[in-house]
């Protein structure tokens, strides 16, 4: 698809993979091209789910340094929204998606992994949000999907430290949802949305924006958000293929329509 993002498909999967050797570093080209391979995933029916994957080595150890050093105020004033909407598009996919992570995760990169649904991390790999050590913020989604994910004090700790964390410290204050010997992080990313890909597919796009969507919402507005999505569903030919079969006590044969 890209020079250095590429999504590959099979039985389901989509895989977004990087490859910008040596650390997957996150430059403007890496940015849209993910922003790319996420409307191909989305608008793919023969995609069911989706891995965002760094290689063997690496899942992607930030931002490119280099191309941002000399920025101005008014050069990033003007790119700052696309590098935030281009991890956004990762996080609207309306399907389920995990991170694979291997190796290092930092500040953009540990942004992508927040962008997914769930991180799936090797033991010997390392998360964080280094960019206070830059003398700035993190600006792809870090402050804002880490504090909503780990709560706003933990959130605030890694942010202002810039401190890395390991593996077993990311499953500890939830940052990572499963942690696996690094040459089983790819096939652990697979086993965890494999039950999905026969799933009633519009019932889990209808999850996904609920949960996300009621996230940015008071309770009250949020509950109402959940209804619309409900009553929605009954338009599915799953939602009948589903109440069908349990009448029936059969498995369903869902078609994602």
């Amino acid at each position: 698809m890209g020079e250095f993002v590429r999504l590959e498909t099979k039985d389901g999967i989509g895989t977004i993979r990087l490859e910008r050797p040596p650390m997957n570093a996150l430059n403007t080209q890496v940015q849209e091209e993910l922003r790319a391979a996420a409307t191909a995933a989305t608008a793919d029916p023969a995609v069911r789910a989706v891995i965002v994957y760094g290689g063997e080595k690496v899942f992607a150890a930030g931002a490119d340094i280099k191309e941002m050093a000399d920025m101005s105020y008014v050069d990033m004033a003007d790119r700052a929204a696309d590098l935030s909407s281009a991890l956004g598009a990762i996080a609207r996919i309306p399907k389920p998606v995990v991170a694979a992570i291997t190796g290092y995760a930092l500040g953009g990169g540990c942004e992508l992994a927040l962008a997914c649904d769930w991180r799936v991390v090797a033991e010997d790999a390392k998360l964080g949000q280094p960019e206070i050590k830059l003398g700035i913020i993190p600006g792809a989604g870090g402050t804002q999907r880490l504090a909503r994910l780990v709560g706003p004090a933990r959130a605030k700790d890694l942010i202002m430290s810039g401190r890395m964390v390991d593996a077993q410290e990311a499953l500890r204050i939830g940052l990572a949802d499963r942690v696996v010997p690094a040459a089983e992080v790819y096939d652990a990313a697979v086993a965890l949305v494999k039950p999905y890909l026969t799933g009633p597919v519009q019932a889990l796009r209808a999850a996904k924006l609920a949960v996300d969507g009621g996230l940015d919402m008071d309770l009250n507005s949020g509950l109402a958000w959940e209804s619309q999505l409900f009553a929605a569903l009954f338009a599915t030919d799953d939602r009948r293929e589903g109440m069908a079969a349990f009448v029936a006590k059969r498995k369903p044969d869902f078609t994602g329509r």
